[in-house]
């Protein structure tokens, strides 16, 4: 490609990110404008093979509390925060919130200030199980001047009044979106779960088809849920994951599917499985730790995800199959969901559209645990 096309669309994506930070556009729109400008001039303009990224490699010992921060060097990186909670009703909500990081590998040598080193996106979901409505919005920023920043050493995240930042015991997460909004505290009750490896988790048949990936489950939650005005007090059991790769999904690879379990007794339970572009199992994994005891790592062969239900959404007409047969090791269980429309749109972020929610497991007609379940890949073959 030659670079008077690149450049032509780096200069509109600047102007973009410019209009964001200075207020020229509604912040909804010129973070819509600015997404999809960065996705096109990032498809167009491959500055940098994976090799530039840094790399997962075999052997690096995680070490805490430096890991619970960002990774700036690394390609892709997450934050996914998700649990369910009763009010003072007894009613149940569950809640979804997730930042990341990626590193376009654009005008990193350019010295401006609004030079897109890196840029963060936001999503937020409250799922209520009574109304049977998913309430969700999003955010996206070039990291920088004060209004977006993902801090290395420890977790510290944020993107104009969202954030997720770690706490003396725990972590505390403040989201304010146009329908609803976030003051949660959630206390850690459990040491970090490492994933896969000692915290190097595949995700395919290549080795280096992987990332850093631990889990803090069994979160104590409390604090407020507001919505449209109504401010109500909430507590309950949730469930962090912090990943970061430069390469992690195969060519081949169109999505996966993920869940993370609270266990009733204690223990946690992480499943996934990435589905091929003909819908079958290209790879899988996870883990069950026991209430008080080791952590058990699943192999490809031990995990198996089969449909027995699928819902379509009335807006996007995609599939899923929203309730699973799952097979973890000697375990077998179902996952039922909270309720079935918990679709979320997030083309103005991450250019997708998924499903992700609150989904209860049972065993023998006996409830095991609650967490969330996600699909990827259903709508359009996911690209990260």
């Amino acid at each position: 490609m030659r670079w008077s096309t690149s450049s032509h669309f780096l200069v509109r994506l600047m102007f973009c990110l410019f209009a964001h930070d200075t207020g020229i556009f509604r912040p909804k729109k010129a973070r819509a404008i600015s997404l999809s400008l960065m996705m096109v001039f990032a498809s167009l303009c491959d500055v940098a093979a994976a090799q530039d990224y840094a790399q997962v490699k075999p052997g690096v010992e995680l070490q805490f509390p430096r890991d619970h921060g960002s990774h700036p060097q690394f390609r892709t990186e997450w934050w996914y925060l998700t649990g369910w909670v009763k009010d003072a009703r007894g009613r149940d909500l569950g809640i979804q919130i997730t930042f990341f990081r990626n590193r376009p590998r654009v005008a990193e040598s350019n010295p401006s200030r609004f030079a897109p080193r890196q840029l963060l996106f936001a999503h937020a979901a409250l799922a209520d199980a009574k109304t049977g409505k998913l309430l969700h919005d999003q955010r996206a920023a070039r990291a920088g001047f004060g209004l977006a920043e993902a801090l290395e050493g420890r977790t510290d995240l944020a993107i104009d009044d969202w954030s997720l930042r770690q706490t003396p015991g725990g972590y505390s997460a403040s989201i304010a979106t146009r329908e609803f909004s976030y003051a949660l505290d959630f206390k850690v009750t459990q040491p970090v779960l490492l994933q896969g490896d000692r915290g190097l988790s595949r995700k395919g048949p290549k080795p280096q088809q992987a990332s850093y990936y631990y889990s803090q489950p069994q979160l104590a939650v409390s604090g407020s849920i507001t919505v449209k005005g109504e401010k109500r007090e909430v507590s309950g059991t949730a469930w962090l994951d912090h990943e970061w790769a430069s390469e992690y999904l195969a060519g081949e690879a169109a999505g996966w599917d993920w869940a993370g379990l609270n266990l009733a007794d204690g223990g946690a339970l992480m499943v996934f499985r990435m589905r091929d572009k003909q819908g079958g199992t290209l790879w899988a994994g996870g883990s069950l730790r026991a209430a008080g005891a080791r952590a058990l790592s699943l192999s490809p062969g031990e995990v198996r995800f089969q449909p027995l239900r699928r819902w379509r959404s009335p807006r996007s007409q995609t599939e899923y199959p929203v309730a699973l047969r799952v097979r973890a090791g000697d375990i077998e269980f179902e996952l039922e969901p909270m309720m079935d429309d918990q679709e979320f749109d997030a083309r103005a972020s991450t250019g997708t559209i998924y499903w992700e929610g609150a989904v209860s497991a049972k065993s023998g007609g006996k409830l095991l645990g609650s967490g969330y379940l996600e699909l990827t890949g259903y709508w359009r073959p996911l690209r990260l």
